[in-house]
């Protein structure tokens, strides 16, 4: 059964920095893509980062040139850098991880794995608060 297990949320001022962590088990982890997810009150869940397995990534819009997503193998762990963040990053994160990810999918890029509706194992996620 996929585990994943995400840390490193909590409160910072705007411009501050935070660094998510998603400790994965259960799974061959290299073989699965791997993506970081948020959702604010009232609001659907959207896309923030992802990578496959080749380490292919993709980013939202909203986050390019702040956000920077890494995975350590030997660890089974992927991270979420956050820098510059601002109040509008505040959400609920959650890391998520699917097999049938862009690599193995003739109808998908990288892009497509941003869609939560894509992943079907969840973690059940850290809460980041960004304060003006």
């Amino acid at each position: 059964q996929v585990q994943l297990v995400e840390s490193g949320g909590g409160s910072v001022q705007a411009g501050g920095s935070l660094k998510l962590s998603c400790a994965a088990s259960g799974y061959t982890y290299g073989s699965y893509c791997m993506g970081w997810f948020r959702q604010a009150p009232g609001k659907e869940r959207e896309g923030v980062a992802t990578i496959d397995e080749n380490d292919t990534t993709a980013y939202a819009d909203s986050v390019k040139g702040r956000f920077t997503l890494t995975k350590d193998n030997a660890k089974n762990t992927l991270y979420l850098q956050m820098n510059s963040l601002k109040p509008e990053d505040t959400a609920m994160y959650y890391c998520a991880a699917d097999v049938y990810c862009d690599t193995v999918r003739p109808d998908a890029t990288i892009a497509t794995m941003l869609r939560a509706i894509e992943y079907t194992n969840w973690g059940q996620g850290t809460q980041v608060t960004v304060s003006s």
